[in-house]
């Protein structure tokens, strides 16, 4: 159960802060944070709970990597399931409190996309599901490989966390424009439940797409990258 709920804490805090700086504080007038900002948000999220809670459940705090770290043998599969709920629930209450907070703005007039991920016409850039797909799958899979490669026994010990948050600053820089970055099927349908567009008929790629990546990675790592002892 402390596994589960250091899952659930950590995803709560990665959906509340990471979203929360992009539907709270990226647009605000004259001192909004922007793109660097939000993408700053999101790795200070992993960073801080990576080194809060990581060392009780591992600090996944998002499906895709459960499922990339059982791909590459470093987690057992059979606790996958509930993992995966534990980070679910954690998000959407993430999400929750997000949502209260906005509701209580003065001039509230609705969320809008709430920060939600999406292809096509909901892409913050306009790109297709195409483009969306390609950049989730590689960016997941490069996520795989920067988290295996952190945690791996040649590296020193200690510093994971902080070159994992970077690694998900990185992504997060590179593709906002593109679909509002997921990599974390989490994530995108925590804020999907609550977002005004069609958010939820289209959060099955952000499930597809990085699950596929993160094996992807996982294979990757195994085979070209792994040191001879692991």
């Amino acid at each position: 159960m402390k596994k589960l709920a250091a899952e659930a804490f950590g995803t709560f805090w990665l959906v509340f802060g990471g979203c929360g700086s992009a539907v709270l504080a990226a647009g605000f007038p004259e001192v909004g944070i922007g793109l660097m900002g939000v993408s700053f948000a999101f790795g200070l999220t992993v960073l801080t709970m990576a080194y809060a809670v990581g060392g009780i459940s591992g600090g996944h705090f998002n499906p895709a990597v459960s499922v990339g770290l059982g791909v590459a043998g470093k987690f057992d599969m059979k606790e996958l399931p509930g993992y995966v709920i534990a980070q679910i629930i954690g998000g959407t209450l993430g999400a929750l409190v997000l949502y209260l907070i906005v509701s209580g703005k003065g001039d509230f007039s609705g969320v809008g996309g709430f920060a939600s991920n999406g292809y096509g016409e909901f892409s913050p850039g306009g790109f297709s599901l195409v483009s969306v797909i390609i950049a989730e799958v590689v960016l997941t899979a490069m996520f795989l490989i920067i988290i295996l490669g952190s945690t791996s026994r040649l590296v020193p010990a200690g510093f994971a966390p902080i070159s994992i948050g970077l690694g998900l600053t990185l992504i997060h820089l590179i593709s906002i424009p593109v679909s509002n970055t997921s990599v974390n099927p989490a994530r995108s349908l925590a804020v999907a439940f609550f977002a005004e567009t069609p958010a939820l008929s289209q959060v099955w790629v952000f499930w597809v797409a990085p699950i596929i990546g993160a094996a992807i990675g996982a294979v990757i790592w195994k085979a070209l990258l792994a040191p001879a002892e692991e």
